[in-house]
C-alpha cells in the first residue's frame, strides 16, 4: 500500500477496534516537542505546560476511546533511561487519563522477541503505518502495509512487547 493522503485523525476515525502503539527508540528530536523537552531538562516542566500543547492529542485519544476503540501503547526502552524517556514518563499519566493504556518494557527483557525495525501503529489488525525516524531522532516519513504477513508479524511483536511490559504506574525510571 503506498503512502495515504488521509491524516492520521482521519485514519484513527476510521477505526472500529483497536489502534496499537509500539515505541522503539531512548530519544526523539521531533520539533513539536523540542521547547517542553528542554524545560523538562532545565526543571522548568509542568503538566500544565505539556497540556496545553497536546491538548489535541488528548482530545483525539478522548473521542477514539469513548467510540470503543481501545487504545494501547508498548515503549521499549532502554534502563537506565535516557533524559527524553524521563520526560515521556513524566507526562505519560495524561495520555492514560485521557483513555490510552500504556505499558513499559526494559529493552533487556525484549532481546528473545522478534521486533520490526521502526515505531508502528497498528489499526484494526489490517493495516500498520511505520515512523521512520533518522538517527537523531527527527521523523523523516510515514510508511504503511496491509500486506497480511507484515501486519501479522507486527500484531504479534507488539502483543509480545505488551505480554512483557508492565503498567505506567509500576515502571520506576
Amino acid at each position: 500500500m503506498s503512502q495515504s493522503v488521509e491524516s492520521f485523525a482521519e485514519i484513527l476515525a476510521g477505526v472500529h477496534r483497536s489502534a496499537v502503539h509500539l515505541e522503539l527508540r531512548d530519544s526523539y528530536g521531533v520539533d513539536n516537542e523540542a521547547d517542553n523537552f528542554a524545560a523538562f531538562r532545565r526543571g522548568d516542566w509542568s503538566e500544565d505546560l505539556e497540556r496545553a500543547d497536546r491538548q489535541s492529542w488528548l482530545d483525539l485519544v478522548g473521542e477514539t476511546t469513548s467510540r470503543g476503540v481501545a487504545m494501547r501503547r508498548a515503549r521499549v526502552v532502554s534502563v537506565r533511561v535516557s533524559d527524553y524517556i524521563r520526560y515521556e514518563h513524566a507526562g505519560t499519566q495524561m495520555n492514560i487519563d485521557a483513555g490510552e493504556r500504556v505499558r513499559w518494557l526494559a529493552r533487556d527483557r525484549a532481546s528473545s522477541l522478534a521486533l520490526p525495525g521502526n515505531d508502528l501503529w497498528i489499526f484494526d489488525e489490517r493495516l500498520v503505518q511505520f515512523n521512520i525516524f533518522d538517527g537523531l531522532g527527527q521523523w523523516i516519513r510515514t510508511d504503511f502495509s496491509d500486506d497480511p504477513s507484515v501486519v501479522e508479524f507486527c500484531v504479534s511483536s507488539f502483543e509480545s512487547v505488551w505480554e512483557r511490559a508492565v503498567p505506567h504506574a509500576d515502571f520506576e525510571v
